[in-house]
């Protein structure tokens, strides 16, 4: 058989691969190489090549912002019908795209420790995590499939994030025997809705005050992500104050890295959408 594949072949691959990645996100069992076999008999084709075609569909999914199985390293020479194929189960099946919860059928697995407080680590910049020689490949899918739109759009992924950083910035102040302060926390938007420039006003442990702005996606670091008008002039009239916190990772181990002011040191930052006033 030639190498290229139907579109029922890769709609067949693409849905025993997301049954594998429901099982893995929410740790449970399942049998790689019997899914394997099944599919020879299913699609006809060898066991090397659908192993492969994993890989690729591994790629698409970390292209897009999505979380993969991590026993598929990536491979991103993957045809453009594989692309579809993905969109059409995503679009077949819109619910694995909200937020998932302990317990569900692709839950978080350790999103907080038992502290409450979340991993914070080193941004992804070019001094610490040199981007990966497909990066401009996987930017061009997030372009094509506007995953930072399609995060910015989902109230009840940016709703989750705030509050799991919310609970990680209590968590940080009671540990630091600062309960005063940590009682005094707002979620700013969720009080007062959006608008501020900012989701959670919080404090350092001697009471200066860190106002955070929450992005969230399911997908890796250098997910792409919207920031506002807004956001920006808050954050350069407020640079002593302001944060964004960046969670990552999101359906499976959420993670975090924090970023300062001003925001173009850390960030490509790309105007997308202009005010338009007819002449």
């Amino acid at each position: 058989m030639s190498g290229h594949w139907t579109d029922n072949q890769n709609d067949a691959i693409v849905a025993d691969y997301f049954a594998m990645l429901a099982a893995d996100l929410a740790g449970q069992p399942y049998n790689k190489a019997e899914h394997n076999r099944l599919l020879q008999l299913a699609i006809a084709r060898p066991r090397s090549a659908i192993e492969y075609k994993h890989q690729n569909i591994s790629a698409v999914l970390k292209g897009i912002g999505e979380a993969w199985i991590p026993g598929y390293k990536p491979a991103f020479n993957f045809q453009g019908s594989l692309e579809h194929a993905v969109a059409r189960w995503l679009d077949r099946n819109p619910d694995w795209l909200t937020p998932p919860s302990r317990g569900s059928d692709h839950g978080i697995s350790g999103a907080v420790s038992e502290s409450g407080m979340l991993w914070i680590g080193p941004p992804p910049t070019y001094s610490n995590a040199p981007p990966p020689q497909e990066l401009g490949q996987m930017m061009a899918i997030a372009r094509k499939y506007d995953v930072a739109q399609r995060d910015a759009r989902n109230r009840a992924l940016g709703r989750a994030g705030e509050e799991l950083v919310l609970a990680h910035e209590r968590a940080t102040l009671s540990a630091a025997g600062r309960t005063d302060l940590a009682n005094r926390i707002r979620w700013v938007s969720n009080v007062d809705g959006d608008g501020a420039g900012y989701d959670i006003q919080s404090f350092d442990t001697n009471g200066g005050k860190r106002l955070i702005e929450v992005k969230t996606t399911r997908g890796w670091e250098r997910t792409p992500f919207y920031i506002s008008r807004n956001e920006l002039s808050v954050a350069e009239s407020q640079r002593a104050e302001w944060r964004l916190v960046r969670l990552w990772d999101f359906a499976r181990e959420p993670k975090g890295f924090e970023l300062n002011p001003p925001l173009d040191s850390h960030l490509s930052l790309i105007a997308t959408n202009y005010e338009a006033t007819p002449l």
